[in-house]
């Protein structure tokens, strides 16, 4: 029984791998030996498929993955897995619909986020809204998929949900941004009774004093529900004579008032060591989007995009990994404050 208590579900096939007697990372996170679990060209008409996200499903597990198409344009696609490693992808693009039922696809979409909040999946995608903003979508039986309101103007990237309501309102993080991948970005944390009217924006977390998230941050995988806080694995982007290069680290918000952070982790959990991570159509990126966490072992299963070319998965503990966070924790005044001025 881990010391650290994860509210969510049990998974009792999540996607596991012990870790190696050999691994020497600091950071209590290992690579899937197997990686990566999608290579290029895994569909027809479909170059790379990358930062994606998945979920229980039934028996097995549902992702929306990232397909960027072989004339450029991304778009949400979907599959299913027994295992969560192994996985069946949809040839066809996700049929988003209007409200009517009309379709209603986006001209573009990437980086999807996957979250279920009481009966109800949602996804979230970055896309055009007269530039770039962040798209949303319904689904109860992954058959209709029901587009809702942008919550935002542009331009804003990097949204996800939080599992459950906090004092009666959905969560909702995201980066505002620029309208490029120029150094710009921080946190916010929005808030909406009904999934159609955000606002109480609070600020979360600046770029970092720390090198490895010192241009800019985003949040990643949907935050896990811990008797700690809520355990939130994020992006940090440094920069080098060479251009860019995407980590992931770690930090735990307060669970009543989300916007406070509790602990952050000064160290990265992973940065691009491995082939498939240094060498790809973006390289050198390592760039987290869903974490699955069961809550009777413990156990986390993290799935990644890889120099934006393949899908990568790594695996952490709960009590060592907040153990390691606690341990390496460095917060400043902007953390700890409510962000609200």
């Amino acid at each position: 029984m881990s010391k650290v208590r994860i509210f969510s579900q049990s998974i009792p096939n999540l996607p596991w791998q012990p870790r190696p007697e050999n691994d020497r990372h600091d950071a209590p996170v290992w690579r899937y030996s197997e990686n990566p679990v999608i290579g290029r060209n895994p569909l027809p008409g479909v170059a790379r498929i990358f930062n994606s996200a998945a979920a229980p499903w039934g028996d097995g597990f549902i992702a929306v993955f990232r397909g960027e198409q072989i004339n450029g344009i991304p778009h949400v696609y979907m599959g299913k897995s027994p295992d969560g490693i192994h996985w069946e992808i949809d040839p066809e693009k996700v049929p988003f619909t209007d409200e009517t039922g009309k379709p209603f696809l986006p001209p573009y979409a990437y980086d999807p986020r996957l979250v279920k909040v009481e009966d109800t999946y949602y996804i979230m995608w970055c896309q055009d809204f007269y530039g770039a903003s962040i798209g949303m979508a319904m689904t109860r039986d992954f058959r209709t998929f029901t587009r809702l309101e942008n919550p935002f103007i542009p331009f804003n990237r990097n949204a996800v949900l939080f599992p459950r309501k906090v004092n009666g309102n959905y969560l909702l993080l995201s980066r505002p941004s620029d309208s490029g991948h120029t150094p710009f970005g921080d946190i916010w944390l929005s808030q909406s009774p009904d999934m159609k009217f955000w606002g109480m924006h609070r600020h979360v977390m600046s770029p970092g004093r720390n090198w490895w998230e010192s241009v800019k941050i985003g949040s990643g995988a949907a935050p896990i529900e811990t008797s700690e806080g809520w355990l939130l694995f994020y992006h940090g982007v440094s920069s080098t004579c060479n251009g860019f290069v995407y980590s992931f680290g770690a930090a735990v918000l307060d669970l009543d008032e989300p916007s406070r952070v509790k602990y952050r982790c000064e160290n990265f959990l992973l940065t691009p060591e491995e082939w498939y991570e240094e060498r790809g159509f973006v390289p050198n990126v390592c760039f987290p989007c869903a974490a699955l966490a069961d809550a009777d072992t413990g156990r986390i299963a993290i799935y990644y995009g890889a120099a934006d070319t393949y899908l990568g998965l790594a695996f952490t503990e709960i009590d060592p990994l907040m153990d390691y966070i606690r341990a390496h924790s460095v917060v400043s005044e902007n953390d700890t404050e409510p962000g609200l001025r």
